[in-house]
Protein backbone atom coordinates (compact mmCIF):
# COMPACT_ATOMS: atom_id res chain seq x y z
CA UNK A 1 0.00 0.00 0.00
CA UNK A 2 1.45 3.61 -1.12
CA UNK A 3 2.01 5.64 1.72
CA UNK A 4 -0.63 8.91 2.34
CA UNK A 5 2.32 11.11 1.24
CA UNK A 6 2.59 9.88 -2.25
CA UNK A 7 -0.07 12.16 -3.21
CA UNK A 8 1.93 14.87 -1.81
CA UNK A 9 3.48 17.71 -4.41
CA UNK A 10 6.96 17.07 -4.77
CA UNK A 11 8.25 20.08 -2.29
CA UNK A 12 5.69 18.53 0.57
CA UNK A 13 7.42 15.60 -0.03
CA UNK A 14 10.69 16.84 -0.01
CA UNK A 15 9.98 18.98 3.56
CA UNK A 16 8.34 15.62 5.15
CA UNK A 17 12.06 13.43 4.35
CA UNK A 18 14.09 16.73 5.66
CA UNK A 19 11.29 16.91 8.75
CA UNK A 20 12.04 13.39 9.58
CA UNK A 21 15.80 13.03 9.24
CA UNK A 22 16.46 16.25 11.96
CA UNK A 23 14.21 14.21 13.79
CA UNK A 24 17.26 11.12 13.94
CA UNK A 25 20.02 11.33 15.77
CA UNK A 26 21.95 10.21 12.70
CA UNK A 27 22.22 7.98 10.21
CA UNK A 28 23.92 4.84 8.81
CA UNK A 29 23.39 4.93 5.01
CA UNK A 30 22.72 1.62 3.33
CA UNK A 31 24.49 2.60 0.49
CA UNK A 32 25.15 0.98 -2.83
CA UNK A 33 25.64 3.87 -5.35
CA UNK A 34 22.08 3.38 -7.55
CA UNK A 35 20.47 6.85 -7.63
CA UNK A 36 18.39 6.04 -5.09
CA UNK A 37 20.41 5.12 -1.93
CA UNK A 38 23.11 7.90 -3.08
CA UNK A 39 19.87 10.67 -2.78
CA UNK A 40 19.16 9.64 0.49
CA UNK A 41 22.82 9.29 1.25
CA UNK A 42 23.24 12.87 0.04
CA UNK A 43 19.59 14.53 1.91
CA UNK A 44 20.97 12.63 4.93
CA UNK A 45 24.45 14.19 4.91
CA UNK A 46 22.61 17.49 3.82
CA UNK A 47 20.80 17.47 6.90
CA UNK A 48 22.81 15.84 9.52
CA UNK A 49 26.43 16.40 8.35
CA UNK A 50 28.84 13.97 10.35
CA UNK A 51 26.48 12.57 11.72
CA UNK A 52 25.41 10.63 8.82
CA UNK A 53 27.84 7.54 7.45
CA UNK A 54 27.43 5.55 3.96
CA UNK A 55 28.22 1.73 4.47
CA UNK A 56 28.41 -0.31 1.48
CA UNK A 57 28.13 -4.37 1.56
CA UNK A 58 31.60 -5.86 -0.24
CA UNK A 59 30.62 -8.89 -1.78
CA UNK A 60 31.09 -11.21 -4.71
CA UNK A 61 27.37 -10.12 -6.23
CA UNK A 62 28.67 -6.60 -6.09
CA UNK A 63 30.65 -5.78 -9.46
CA UNK A 64 33.52 -4.26 -8.94
CA UNK A 65 33.04 -1.44 -10.97
CA UNK A 66 30.13 -0.28 -8.65
CA UNK A 67 32.14 -0.28 -5.52
CA UNK A 68 34.70 1.95 -7.00
CA UNK A 69 31.65 4.06 -7.88
CA UNK A 70 30.40 4.14 -4.37
CA UNK A 71 33.75 5.48 -2.83
CA UNK A 72 34.06 7.88 -5.44
CA UNK A 73 30.48 9.21 -5.16
CA UNK A 74 31.06 9.31 -1.01
CA UNK A 75 33.77 11.02 -1.27
CA UNK A 76 32.46 13.50 -4.27
CA UNK A 77 29.39 13.96 -1.10
CA UNK A 78 31.75 14.12 1.51
CA UNK A 79 30.52 11.87 3.77
CA UNK A 80 32.47 9.31 5.81
CA UNK A 81 32.02 5.85 4.22
CA UNK A 82 32.76 2.02 5.16
CA UNK A 83 32.95 -0.83 3.15
CA UNK A 84 31.57 -3.70 5.06
CA UNK A 85 32.79 -7.01 3.86
CA UNK A 86 29.46 -9.44 3.72
CA UNK A 87 29.75 -13.11 3.06
CA UNK A 88 26.23 -13.55 1.38
CA UNK A 89 27.06 -17.27 -0.16
CA UNK A 90 27.64 -18.43 3.53
CA UNK A 91 24.04 -18.31 3.89
CA UNK A 92 22.56 -21.55 2.57
CA UNK A 93 19.15 -19.50 1.56
CA UNK A 94 20.88 -16.68 -0.51
CA UNK A 95 22.90 -19.53 -2.19
CA UNK A 96 19.89 -21.84 -2.77
CA UNK A 97 18.21 -19.11 -5.31
CA UNK A 98 14.56 -19.54 -3.99
CA UNK A 99 12.12 -16.64 -4.00
CA UNK A 100 13.34 -14.90 -1.34
CA UNK A 101 17.43 -14.92 -2.02
CA UNK A 102 16.73 -10.83 -1.69
CA UNK A 103 15.62 -11.39 2.08
CA UNK A 104 18.72 -13.25 2.64
CA UNK A 105 21.62 -10.47 1.00
CA UNK A 106 19.44 -8.11 3.03
CA UNK A 107 19.68 -9.96 6.59
CA UNK A 108 23.16 -10.10 6.33
CA UNK A 109 23.86 -6.71 5.45
CA UNK A 110 21.83 -5.46 8.27
CA UNK A 111 23.54 -8.04 10.66
CA UNK A 112 26.90 -7.79 9.51
CA UNK A 113 26.13 -3.70 10.44
CA UNK A 114 24.53 -4.85 14.01
CA UNK A 115 28.02 -6.71 14.63
CA UNK A 116 30.21 -3.92 13.37
CA UNK A 117 27.94 -0.79 15.25
CA UNK A 118 30.52 -0.12 17.51
CA UNK A 119 33.14 0.88 14.84
CA UNK A 120 30.40 2.67 12.46
CA UNK A 121 28.50 4.69 14.22
CA UNK A 122 26.56 5.45 17.64
CA UNK A 123 24.36 2.85 18.56
CA UNK A 124 21.45 5.09 18.61
CA UNK A 125 22.13 6.71 14.79
CA UNK A 126 18.76 4.90 12.90
CA UNK A 127 20.04 2.20 10.04
CA UNK A 128 17.98 3.68 6.94
CA UNK A 129 18.30 2.12 2.84
CA UNK A 130 16.89 3.40 -0.36
CA UNK A 131 13.25 1.46 -0.62
CA UNK A 132 10.90 4.13 -2.56
CA UNK A 133 7.48 3.79 -4.26
CA UNK A 134 8.30 1.95 -7.17
CA UNK A 135 9.00 -0.63 -4.76
CA UNK A 136 5.96 -1.78 -3.24
CA UNK A 137 4.88 -3.51 -6.41
CA UNK A 138 7.62 -5.59 -7.42
CA UNK A 139 8.68 -8.94 -5.56
CA UNK A 140 11.02 -7.69 -2.67
CA UNK A 141 11.83 -9.81 0.37
CA UNK A 142 14.44 -7.49 1.19
CA UNK A 143 12.12 -5.25 2.74
CA UNK A 144 11.09 -8.11 5.51
CA UNK A 145 14.44 -8.13 6.37
CA UNK A 146 14.63 -4.33 6.98
CA UNK A 147 11.53 -4.68 9.20
CA UNK A 148 12.84 -7.42 11.32
CA UNK A 149 15.90 -5.02 12.16
CA UNK A 150 14.26 -1.66 11.94
CA UNK A 151 15.59 -0.30 9.16
CA UNK A 152 13.84 2.64 7.92
CA UNK A 153 12.82 4.10 4.29
CA UNK A 154 12.93 7.78 4.64
CA UNK A 155 12.56 7.88 1.00
CA UNK A 156 9.88 5.76 0.97
CA UNK A 157 7.80 7.26 3.90
CA UNK A 158 8.38 10.56 2.51
CA UNK A 159 5.93 9.15 -0.45
CA UNK A 160 9.05 9.58 -3.06
CA UNK A 161 8.83 7.58 -6.39
CA UNK A 162 12.41 6.97 -8.84
CA UNK A 163 10.89 10.58 -10.58
CA UNK A 164 11.12 12.30 -7.51
CA UNK A 165 14.29 10.59 -6.46
CA UNK A 166 15.79 11.49 -10.09
CA UNK A 167 14.51 15.03 -9.43
CA UNK A 168 16.06 15.75 -6.36
CA UNK A 169 19.44 13.81 -8.07
CA UNK A 170 18.99 16.69 -10.60
CA UNK A 171 18.51 19.35 -8.23
CA UNK A 172 21.05 18.17 -6.23
CA UNK A 173 23.60 17.98 -9.25
CA UNK A 174 24.56 14.23 -8.52
CA UNK A 175 26.45 12.37 -10.92
CA UNK A 176 24.07 9.59 -10.41
CA UNK A 177 20.69 11.50 -11.58
CA UNK A 178 20.47 9.51 -14.44
CA UNK A 179 21.84 6.50 -14.15
CA UNK A 180 20.25 3.34 -15.02
CA UNK A 181 18.33 1.21 -12.26
CA UNK A 182 21.17 -1.53 -11.26
CA UNK A 183 20.94 -4.39 -8.75
CA UNK A 184 23.43 -7.34 -7.89
CA UNK A 185 24.65 -9.36 -9.85
CA UNK A 186 22.43 -12.64 -8.63
CA UNK A 187 19.58 -11.08 -10.17
CA UNK A 188 20.29 -12.15 -13.42
CA UNK A 189 20.58 -15.47 -12.25
CA UNK A 190 16.90 -18.26 -12.36
CA UNK A 191 15.19 -18.74 -9.48
CA UNK A 192 16.09 -21.93 -8.52
CA UNK A 193 19.61 -22.56 -9.89
CA UNK A 194 22.10 -22.49 -7.48
CA UNK A 195 24.68 -19.45 -6.78
CA UNK A 196 28.72 -19.42 -6.06
CA UNK A 197 31.33 -17.28 -6.31
CA UNK A 198 32.49 -18.55 -9.86
CA UNK A 199 29.16 -17.74 -11.47
CA UNK A 200 28.74 -14.43 -10.24
CA UNK A 201 32.11 -14.11 -11.84
CA UNK A 202 31.19 -14.99 -15.03
CA UNK A 203 27.95 -12.88 -15.11
CA UNK A 204 30.32 -9.83 -14.11
CA UNK A 205 32.72 -10.51 -17.05
CA UNK A 206 30.28 -10.73 -19.53
CA UNK A 207 28.36 -7.48 -18.49
CA UNK A 208 31.53 -6.01 -18.38
CA UNK A 209 31.83 -6.63 -22.38
CA UNK A 210 28.69 -5.02 -22.46
CA UNK A 211 29.99 -1.96 -20.57
CA UNK A 212 33.25 -2.24 -22.74
CA UNK A 213 31.33 -1.58 -26.24
CA UNK A 214 29.86 1.45 -24.56
CA UNK A 215 26.31 0.49 -23.82
CA UNK A 216 24.32 2.02 -20.64
CA UNK A 217 21.51 0.11 -19.46
CA UNK A 218 21.72 -3.64 -19.76
CA UNK A 219 21.89 -7.36 -18.23
CA UNK A 220 23.18 -10.50 -19.09
CA UNK A 221 20.84 -13.00 -17.63
CA UNK A 222 22.22 -16.44 -17.03
CA UNK A 223 20.52 -19.66 -18.02
CA UNK A 224 23.27 -22.36 -18.05
CA UNK A 225 25.56 -22.62 -21.59
CA UNK A 226 23.36 -19.40 -22.74
CA UNK A 227 23.78 -15.79 -21.83
CA UNK A 228 20.27 -13.88 -22.78
CA UNK A 229 21.76 -9.69 -23.45
CA UNK A 230 19.11 -7.43 -22.18
CA UNK A 231 19.57 -3.95 -23.56
CA UNK A 232 17.62 -0.77 -23.29
CA UNK A 233 15.33 -0.05 -26.06
CA UNK A 234 16.84 2.88 -27.66
CA UNK A 235 20.06 0.34 -28.10
CA UNK A 236 18.36 -2.81 -29.17
CA UNK A 237 19.03 -1.46 -32.87
CA UNK A 238 22.95 -1.42 -31.94
CA UNK A 239 23.26 -4.66 -30.10
CA UNK A 240 21.87 -6.68 -33.55
CA UNK A 241 24.34 -4.61 -35.42
CA UNK A 242 27.34 -5.62 -33.38
CA UNK A 243 26.10 -9.22 -32.80
CA UNK A 244 28.90 -11.16 -34.18
CA UNK A 245 31.00 -8.61 -32.11
CA UNK A 246 29.07 -9.27 -28.71
CA UNK A 247 28.76 -12.68 -29.19
CA UNK A 248 32.37 -13.59 -29.56
CA UNK A 249 33.60 -11.76 -26.90
CA UNK A 250 30.57 -12.97 -24.35
CA UNK A 251 31.72 -16.40 -25.48
CA UNK A 252 34.88 -15.45 -24.38
CA UNK A 253 33.93 -14.94 -20.68
CA UNK A 254 32.73 -18.34 -20.20
CA UNK A 255 29.21 -18.94 -22.27
CA UNK A 256 28.75 -21.30 -25.43
CA UNK A 257 25.68 -19.82 -26.80
CA UNK A 258 24.77 -16.21 -26.72
CA UNK A 259 20.93 -14.07 -27.32
CA UNK A 260 20.18 -10.64 -27.50
CA UNK A 261 16.47 -10.56 -26.29
CA UNK A 262 13.89 -9.04 -28.95
CA UNK A 263 12.21 -7.72 -26.09
CA UNK A 264 15.27 -5.36 -24.32
CA UNK A 265 15.87 -4.88 -20.71
CA UNK A 266 12.88 -5.33 -18.14
CA UNK A 267 13.08 -4.42 -14.70
CA UNK A 268 12.71 -7.52 -12.68
CA UNK A 269 12.99 -9.53 -15.58
CA UNK A 270 13.36 -12.72 -13.47
CA UNK A 271 10.80 -12.46 -11.21
CA UNK A 272 8.53 -14.09 -13.63
CA UNK A 273 9.72 -17.53 -13.25
CA UNK A 274 7.79 -17.11 -9.65
CA UNK A 275 4.39 -17.12 -11.59
CA UNK A 276 5.06 -19.35 -14.46
CA UNK A 277 7.33 -22.24 -12.89
CA UNK A 278 9.56 -23.59 -15.53
CA UNK A 279 8.90 -20.88 -18.17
Amino acid sequence: MLPVTASLPYEQKLAHLREQLTALPGAVVAFSAGVDSTALLHACHAVLGDRAVAVTADSPSLPRSELQEAQELALSIGVRHVVLPTDELSRQGYRENAGDRCYHCKKELFVRVAERRADIAPADWVVVYGAITDDLGDHRPGQVAAAEHLVQAPLLESGFSKEDVRRYSRDAELSTAEKPSLACLSSRVPYGTAIDRELLGKIERAEAVLRAHGFRQFRVRHHDSLARIEVAQDEIERAFAMREVIGRDVQATGYKFVAIDAFGYRSGAMNVLLEQPGG
